[in-house]
This record gives structure tokens, sequence and C-alpha cells, in this order.
């Protein structure tokens, strides 16, 4: 019955974070800065950005609980990254302008 009543975002969310739990890793809400980590999320957006004169893919990624950005610097496109994807990301976090961002980070699709 709870389904019938809370908002479609809420229900995908809640799934989301409840597959990131069983996948493991790091929840995005609970990362550390400077820590190497794991995580798993969903793509949530992408967009090429301009970065000390070159481009950069930028991938939103969540995981239902929080959010991180993957930047992959020289890049303008990686095949088999596309909104919707869950993906797991291994690297290191920094903050920039308050949000959590993973540089050239090891990337594995899930099937």
């Amino acid at each position: 019955m709870d389904k019938l009543t809370k908002p479609t975002e809420e229900v995908d969310r809640e799934r989301l974070a409840e597959w990131c739990t069983t996948a493991g890793g790091t929840p995005l809400n609970q990362v550390e800065v400077r820590k190497p980590v794991r995580v798993s999320g969903e793509v949530r957006s992408i967009r090429i950005v301009p970065r000390a004169g070159a481009d950069a893919l930028e991938a939103t990624i969540s995981d239902g609980q929080g959010v991180l950005t993957a930047v992959f610097l020289g890049r303008r496109k990686i095949l088999g990254i596309s909104p919707g994807r869950r993906m797991f990301l291994e690297g290191v976090v920094t903050k920039d302008d308050g949000t959590h961002v993973m540089y050239n980070p090891v990337y594995e699709f899930v099937k």
C-alpha cells in the first residue's frame, strides 16, 4: 500500500539505496575525504566540462543516500556510461565547492 502513496522518485531512491547496500561499498553520505574508497551507485547525469584547458567528462553518481561527481579528465566519452547505468567506482574522494568529487576513478559496470 505504501507504493501507492509515495512519490515515484522516493520509491526509486529507496530501491537504489537498497541495491547499493546489498552490492557493498561505502554509502556516499559516509565517504571520507582523501581516503581510498569503493562505492556503488547509478549514473544520474553526464556532462562535458572544460577543465584546465582540456575537456573532462563529469558523471553524477547517486546511491539513494548521497551524491558524488566522477570526473574523467581528458575524456569526452566513455562507452557504457549513460544515465541509469549502475556501476562501482574506486578512488580517492575530494571536496570541490562542498561536493564530493572523485578524479579518474577505476570503474566497473554492473550487468
